[in-house]
């Protein structure tokens, strides 16, 4: 469990000298001056008429001013990270959705954002860099007669909302997920716990910081250990060695399809890998390919650590040990809340059943934000429910078998997409493969695969699927594969088998 309870303490608790933030061509800035600069935001906001349970929408770049003005919006009221690449519908969408107050942009921004946050009369927040250290800013007030203070300032305490996202809603309409300090500081705790995280470790963040695993694993976790966070302005596979060198990393954590696109050119960069060596690598947000694994661990000669995240969950569920056998293909065991496995009735499973995941912990959120109905469906005998299906061994090791909204249901017959994934990147020519449901006029749905084949390598579709029937059940070979240049990806990097028929044109 966590040391700390909200923010301002955790930050404060850290030796005021030592290196908090970096950036690429940046000079450090230190836990002393981020507390400065926290206490300074928390003034300016609380001038402004922006205090505790107000939410300040931020569109921000990812890199170092993005992470410290989190930090800093967080300590004084509730920070709402949004995407910049967002469309301005979108934009409309979430500041209403999440009755934003404010909205923090860069100075000289030309987001779309703005003319929405005007519309819906926002309060607008410049951000400038100053220069003097990765991450200081100040901020400026744009317009509008001067407001009252804030009723409610002052910083924020354990249970203060510090943080509010919306779920992915690939099904349906997205969810607001309000998660406290108490939340957040838990989860930072429980990732900090299961790599061990110390002073001395340096992480190289390439995660977007408008995403739970950016901002609870990228950059809470290090903070909370008293490490270092070297921010990038983003993933870039090309940049992502030069950045090594300069950063000397420790360790860094990103999603499978990051760590497939660094490892794809790791040949010419083995001497940055011999000079920087990495304690581990961290692999969260969706399942990590068993043969992707073996090759990344080859290549950087340090452990990968798969761990299972949910923002429902401020990030952290379950983690294969630093130190202990680490089962490839398994998201681990329990680290931060309790997991089990439950029926549709709401009874828990014993060791091998098939259920869905459920957890309980300090770092759960208590529920979505005006929506009883989703309450109602998530939370069980005080269990929730994440909606993904999976199993537990007896010795606790967790493994999921699919997002229960996305097992393909073919004519009744029930099919796991990872267990096809995990079968077609066997195949020497494939880089990739993400198996997907498409429509059926018969069966409901049916099989299909998107693959990304080896550079250098050719495959057709019939000859994957031969492949394919060799190791799987007649009704689990995808009756379409289709050959891309790039599988479609969710914001965050992701691939998404929900909405992928629709993208690729088969529904």
């Amino acid at each position: 469990m966590s040391k700390f309870t909200h923010l301002p303490e955790l930050l404060a608790a850290q030796p005021s000298q030592q290196k908090a933030l970096r950036a690429p061509d940046r000079p450090a800035l230190s836990y002393g001056d981020l507390s400065g600069l926290v206490a300074h935001t928390l003034h300016a906001l609380n001038g402004w008429g922006i205090g505790r349970g107000d939410r300040v929408a931020m569109v921000l770049p990812n890199g170092p001013e993005m992470a410290a003005a989190f930090l800093a919006v967080a300590s004084a009221a509730t920070a709402a990270p949004l995407n910049p690449a967002y469309r301005s519908d979108e934009f409309e969408f979430y500041m209403t959705d999440l009755r934003a107050k404010a909205l923090i942009v860069d100075q000289g921004s030309s987001s779309a954002a703005i003319a929405v946050a005007e519309r819906l009369g926002l309060t607008l927040i410049e951000l400038t860099p100053t220069g003097l250290g990765a991450g200081a800013f100040t901020l400026a007030r744009r317009g509008g007669a001067a407001p009252a203070a804030a009723a409610h300032g002052g910083p924020a305490g354990p249970d203060d909302v510090a943080l509010i996202l919306h779920t992915s809603g690939t099904t349906s309409r997205p969810k607001i997920v309000p998660l406290s300090h108490r939340n957040v500081c838990a989860s930072a705790g429980n990732v900090r716990a299961s790599l061990a995280l110390g002073p001395n470790d340096v992480g190289l963040n390439i995660m977007p910081l408008f995403h739970i695993h950016g901002l609870i694993a990228g950059l809470l976790a290090p903070l909370s250990a008293g490490g270092c966070v070297f921010c990038t302005p983003g993933f870039n596979a090309l940049k992502f060695f030069a950045w090594m060198r300069e950063a000397k990393p420790t360790w860094y954590t990103a999603v499978p399809t990051m760590h497939q696109a660094i490892v794809a050119r790791a040949s010419g960069n083995r001497a940055i890998i011999a000079e920087n060596p990495l304690r581990f690598v961290r692999s969260s947000s969706s399942s990590m390919p068993p043969q992707v694994i073996r090759e990344l661990e080859e290549v950087f000669g340090a452990p990968l650590i798969e761990a299972y995240g949910m923002t429902e969950a401020a990030h952290q569920m379950s983690s294969n040990p630093l130190n202990g056998k680490r089962i490839p293909g398994s998201v681990g065991l329990a680290a931060g809340p309790e997991v089990a496995i439950m029926d549709t009735d709401g009874a828990l499973l014993p060791a091998g059943a098939t259920g869905e995941i459920v957890i309980r912990g300090v770092n759960v959120t208590l529920g979505y934000e005006n929506n009883p109905n989703a309450n109602g469906e998530a939370f069980s005998n005080g269990w929730f429910r994440t909606g993904d299906q999976g199993v537990m061994d007896a010795e606790g090791y967790v493994s999921i078998t699919g997002r229960l909204k996305e097992i393909i249901n073919r004519g009744g017959e029930k099919i796991s997409p990872r267990e096809v994934d995990e079968v077609l990147m066997d195949h020497p020519a494939v880089a990739q493969v993400v198996t997907f449901a498409f429509p059926h006029d018969k069966l409901g749905e049916e099989v299909a695969a998107a693959v990304v084949l080896r550079e250098g390598k050719t495959a057709d579709g019939k000859e994957l699927r031969e492949y394919a029937a060799t190791r799987l059940a007649d009704f689990k070979v995808p009756r379409k594969i289709l050959l891309l240049t790039e599988i479609p990806k969710g914001a965050t990097g992701k691939l998404q088998r929900i909405g992928l028929a629709k993208k690729l044109g088969l529904a």
